[in-house]
């Protein structure tokens, strides 16, 4: 299938590795001009040659936390600069770390809004002006099976990431008219080192090998096994296709049966 958005322009943010890195390189692929951050620049840079390896691809890394405004604003205006436009918007952050209620504060509230809610709608709001121009345009936001059924333990990411697929509902309600989407990918249990972080957290609080918790996910899957971050970017690229131009408010859930509800 031919995604038509060969020469579109990109941003993907914390791409320099997981399941930022696999859309970027995934829409490379599609000959996309790709611009990706990562907050360590080194890391930035060599995922973007390793991309340009593999794919042939215009691919550029930069340094860029995406919860620092300034940050954001340089990186939006290099690829503005670079790229003369900007076309597709993927919106990504590393997630908050596992607790209970019991064991947060406000602060880590306060840390989980700003990293996984106002990171992406900080990005979206300088991405969409030029999108509105143009009469076309993605968003689209790496969220959470949790948004759709909760996760024990995950009470920060459970939270904040349901806010942002509000905020994200709201918004492609009110720029669908004029030629812009908005969506969001739910990832389910991916084989990713934020997995393995959550694995070792999870096995030592309940005496198992991490091992043992990462099997103990893939089979409460109906498919019995993990997601490769692979899987995730292939429908990010769907989602930022021509050939999704009619979809748009959703919340894709990319989790092998996961999540146990009929929407």
């Amino acid at each position: 299938m031919d995604l038509g958005i060969r020469n579109r322009v990109a941003i993907v943010a914390a791409a320099s590795r997981g399941i930022g890195f696999a859309c970027a390189r995934e829409l490379a692929r599609e000959g996309v001009r790709v611009f990706l951050c990562s907050r360590d620049a080194s890391h930035a840079s060599e995922a973007a040659q390793k991309i340009h390896e593999e794919t042939g691809g215009d691919v550029a890394g930069i340094a860029c936390d995406v919860t620092n405004d300034a940050d954001v604003q340089a990186f939006v205006n290099l690829a503005l600069k670079r790229g003369g436009q900007i076309d597709i918007c993927v919106t990504n952050a590393g997630g908050p770390p596992a607790k209970s209620f019991a064991e947060t504060d406000l602060d880590m509230f306060r840390q989980a809004f700003e990293q996984n809610a106002l990171s992406a709608i900080r990005l979206a709001k300088l991405a969409l002006p030029g999108m509105l121009d143009r009469k076309w345009g993605r968003i689209i936001n790496i969220t959470s099976v949790s948004v759709k059924q909760p996760i024990d333990g995950l009470l920060l990411s459970n939270t904040v990431r349901a806010g942002l697929t509000g905020w994200a509902k709201t918004v492609s309600n009110e720029v669908a008219a004029q030629g812009v989407t908005v969506n969001n990918v739910a990832p389910g249990y991916t084989l990713t080192e934020r997995q393995d972080e959550l694995a070792e957290v999870r096995g030592k609080a309940a005496g198992k090998s991490k091992q043992e918790v990462i099997e103990s996910w893939a089979l409460q899957a109906p498919i019995h096994r993990m997601a490769q971050p692979e899987e995730i970017a292939a429908a990010v690229a769907f989602l930022a296709s021509e050939r999704a131009s009619y979809i748009t408010g959703v919340t894709l859930a990319v989790d092998g049966g996961w999540v146990k509800s009929l929407l």
